[in-house]
């Protein structure tokens, strides 16, 4: 079992950043992959980034991509994501997520714990 807890949500001005942080419980958090994804209003939830177990691998949305950047430190159980270049369409709340597998997937049903979300909200 793995608990995840997501923090550094918020409300930012356009072109602004965050840094988002999940704090995973449990002793095997080096041995899941992990990923971050975002639901908006009215939308689907969408997949944004991923990282392997052992950090080596990541990949993001090419709706993020070189704006966001996911990482990991496994000796403070902690994933981040680093958000660079906010724009309004970005604003949802924003899940961390455990994935069992050690190799990254971009699929929602890949993972099996989810945090409770935190909100960003990108104002124009």
């Amino acid at each position: 079992q793995v608990q995840l807890v997501e923090s550094g949500g918020g409300l930012v001005q356009a072109g602004g950043s965050l840094r988002l942080s999940c704090a995973a419980s449990g002793r095997t958090f080096s041995s899941y992959a992990m990923g971050w994804f975002r639901q908006a209003p009215g939308k689907e939830r969408e997949f944004v980034a991923a990282i392997s177990a052992s950090g080596g691998s990541t990949t993001t949305a090419n709706s993020v991509k070189g704006r966001f950047t996911i990482s990991r430190d496994n000796a403070k159980n902690t994933v981040s994501l680093q958000m660079n270049s906010l724009k309004p369409e970005d604003t949802a709340v924003y899940y961390c997520a455990a994935d069992r597998a050690v190799v990254v997937s971009t699929r929602i049903g890949a993972y099996d714990y989810w945090g409770q979300g935190t909100q960003v909200t990108v104002s124009s």
